[in-house]
């Protein structure tokens, strides 16, 4: 229990950081890519709904949370080590990467041919999975 909590608590800081980031990219730059972090417009029951910014927000700590428990645990069911960092940083890099194409099933932006965007989304991801990895590795034992 004292591991699955450590897991939460590193998937809301990484979440955090990552919703912090991609927020700060918007101010500097003006592009959109964090609008990706939020919206469910893709999930079909979810897109009758008219979802404001809390939901959205609860929606991507869930992701989060979500996605470092599976992660975790299929490493530790793969029998490969959950506390290297290497794995954490590539799936969800590669991941992040691949997931942007979801931007394609909603009006919202980003544009799915926004390099740039695609870029700060996949870069976003990258300091997710190395603040993931490098909590884990640090704390989680």
């Amino acid at each position: 229990m004292k591991q699955f909590l450590k897991l939460v608590i590193i998937s809301l800081t990484a979440g955090s950081i990552l919703a912090a980031v991609m927020t700060i990219i918007y101010r500097l730059t003006g592009n959109q890519a964090y609008i990706l972090l939020y919206n469910m417009d893709y999930i079909p029951i979810l897109q009758k709904w008219e979802i404001n910014s809390i939901l959205g927000i609860a929606f991507h700590f869930v992701t989060c949370i979500v996605s470092v428990l599976l992660m975790f645990y299929s490493l530790s069911w793969f029998h490969l080590d959950p506390r290297a960092s290497f794995p954490y940083i590539f799936v969800y890099t590669v991941g992040g990467g691949i997931l942007f194409s979801l931007t394609a099933l909603t009006a919202k932006p980003p544009d799915l041919f926004d390099l740039t965007a695609w870029l700060y989304w996949t870069a976003g991801h990258a300091l997710f999975g190395l603040t993931v990895g490098g909590f884990v590795k640090r704390w989680v034992h």
